[in-house]
């Protein structure tokens, strides 16, 4: 029972953490609104994945090992920076790249294989999270965690990830989401490129300042 209470109470604090508006969210909208339901669920998964990943790392405890090595965790830190930075400008500058939801021959021209990639790329991107991950665990776990506990961990954070990032994917790839996507492509597609830009340059940011100390 106890195992059990635990395990909820880390879902719960995963799933909203998840939920929280960020590049992660951006990306399987946008990837979703101009490409197909497909692509969305496979972005979603690669989102998943990289939670998965990092729930992985935390529980293996190289997250610790981040935390005393502070310039391998800075490195880390302005590398996810410097791609989602890259990312934004891609998105901006591509905003006034005409598209087409359906292709004439049926075929989108963007692979579902690197709306995977991108998924993985993005979640991963970001070392902040498996530092989030590694305090809910310490928060929540006891020092000696049974080890139901910890192999039930990546596959529920996997569940958990997949499942709201389904959700965003099949909300923003219906027909009413990609008229009104295409009615605004410029503006949508500057404001996603705008907010995961930001976030990259924050991560930076953050970096450099740790190193001014």
């Amino acid at each position: 029972m106890a195992t059990f209470s635990m395990s909820v109470g880390i879902m719960v604090a995963i799933a909203i953490g998840a939920m929280s508006p960020g590049p992660s969210f951006v990306l399987v909208s946008r990837i979703s609104v101009s490409n197909s339901r497909l692509h969305g669920l496979a972005a979603a998964i690669g989102m998943a994945f990289g939670g998965a990943f990092f729930a992985i790392l935390a529980l293996a405890g190289l997250v610790a090992l981040l935390q005393q090595v502070d310039w391998l965790y800075l490195v880390l830190k302005c590398a996810g920076g410097l791609y989602l930075a890259y990312l934004g400008i891609a998105i901006w500058r591509g905003a006034r790249e005409p598209i087409s939801v359906t292709p004439a021959d049926g075929r989108s021209r963007f692979a579902v294989s690197r709306a995977f990639f991108l998924g993985i790329v993005t979640q991963v991107s970001n070392p902040k999270t498996a530092v989030v991950y590694a305090s809910i665990f310490a928060a929540v776990m006891p020092q000696d965690p049974p080890l139901a506990l910890i192999l039930a961990l990546p596959p529920l954070i996997f569940l958990i990830e997949a499942g709201w990032y389904a959700i965003v994917a099949l909300v923003f790839s219906t027909p009413r989401s990609q008229r009104a996507y295409l009615g605004g492509k410029v503006w949508v597609d500057r404001l996603a490129g705008a907010v995961i830009g930001a976030l990259g340059l924050r991560l930076i940011g953050e970096s450099l300042a740790v190193l001014r100390r």
